[in-house]
């Protein structure tokens, strides 16, 4: 099986001079508008405020998982608020909890555990 560098970016979707952003979990080789693996949430910075729309269980597994976000979707998670919840659920659960893998992924990345 092959290892996939897993990547957490943003895909532009919108008309032209009115982009809307999808943010997806896709593997790092495809094109920026290519396929992903799956939607994790969506960014409309046209509005004001900008709209951030984020599945914070979806991407704290896919954080937990090894996916690492580009630097927009880096942004875009860190006021979302995502990236703060991880950092804390991995030092917080850095002892047994980290150990966790299998069936009990979604409940490793809900508790901050890395897998």
């Amino acid at each position: 099986m092959d290892i996939l560098a897993v990547r957490i970016r943003l895909r532009r979707m919108g008309a032209k001079k009115r982009p809307y952003y999808r943010l997806v979990v896709a593997d790092s080789r495809v094109p920026r508008d290519g396929s992903y693996i799956e939607a994790i949430g969506s960014y409309d910075p046209m509005t004001e405020p900008a709209v951030i729309k984020v599945d914070v269980e979806k991407a704290l597994l896919w954080l937990s998982r090894g996916a690492q976000p580009s630097d927009s979707a880096r942004q875009v998670l860190e006021k979302a608020g995502v990236l703060e919840k991880y950092k804390s659920g991995t030092a917080a659960g850095s002892g047994e909890e980290g150990e966790q893998n299998g069936a009990l992924a979604g409940a490793g990345a809900q508790d901050g555990g890395t897998n």
